[in-house]
């Protein structure tokens, strides 16, 4: 079953241009949102969307630009649509989520836990599980920064998302010539250098044929400058939909 995504934002974190890196992936009537990033509920709103129509959301680590939508959206289920957001998380980023981010904005009577507004549903890392028919993700852990839990995911198994990481040219091979993915939406800094990102140099010295898997998100605000420069990579553009899988 195919599965299409709709990038709310493909920005880095300080881009201003094209919102906070996150995405809506659908499978039948079935909505996931990855990541709720500042300006997650903005790009909802410009799409003609609304936080209800998000069956579930999968967090890939609290940066801002990935959790900090999070605050309102939460109140918005609560307080507007009464009902619980199911939430996919890593079983490690659970408590940092809610006693490091969401605890000193959303604590309040009748909410002293994340559970008190997010259905939560944590992951292990490596243990595949079923979202709903057509839709499984296997989350990985990969490096961001250092000492900090992050991960990026598999879906299906032939797509893989990065949830911001460090060039891991081993990973990537391995991903596409022995796991046999054959899409790779990867975040890229596009100027050096990349310290907690990929860079755009070090992913163009990949191999032509995982190069030809990647789609680039997660970028500058300069990235239009870009354009023509990247060999087989392209850039996903905010808002287009794109049908991935088969």
């Amino acid at each position: 079953m195919s599965i299409e995504l709709q990038m709310l934002g493909t920005g880095n974190a300080f881009a201003k241009n094209y919102h906070n890196n996150n995405a809506l992936l659908h499978v039948g009537d079935y909505t996931l949102m990855v990541d709720c990033g500042i300006t997650a509920p903005l790009a909802l709103h410009q799409l003609g969307k609304t936080v209800n129509e998000i069956d579930a959301i999968l967090v890939t680590h609290i940066h801002g630009d990935h959790v900090g939508g999070l605050e309102e959206l939460g109140f918005q289920m609560k307080f507007i649509y009464n009902r619980k957001p199911v939430l996919y998380i890593a079983s490690t980023l659970v408590r940092p989520l809610w006693e490091h981010t969401l605890s000193g904005g959303m604590t309040q009577e009748g909410i002293e836990r994340i559970e008190d507004v997010f259905d939560v549903r944590p992951i292990v890392a490596e243990q595949p599980i079923t979202l709903t028919e057509g839709l499984d993700i296997e989350l990985i852990q990969t490096p961001h920064i250092d000492g900090k839990n992050s991960y990026s995911f598999l879906l299906n198994e032939t797509i893989f998302y990065s949830g911001d990481m460090k060039f891991q040219p081993h990973l990537l091979e391995h991903l596409v010539y022995e796991r046999g993915v054959q899409t790779i939406l990867h975040d890229c800094q596009l100027h050096p250098p990349g310290i907690v990102h990929a860079t755009l140099d070090e992913l163009l010295s990949l191999p032509e044929q995982v190069r030809s898997t990647i789609l680039l998100m997660h970028y500058n605000d300069d990235k239009d400058d870009f354009v023509g420069k990247t060999k087989e990579m392209t850039f996903l553009e905010q808002h287009k939909i794109y049908t991935l899988g088969s």
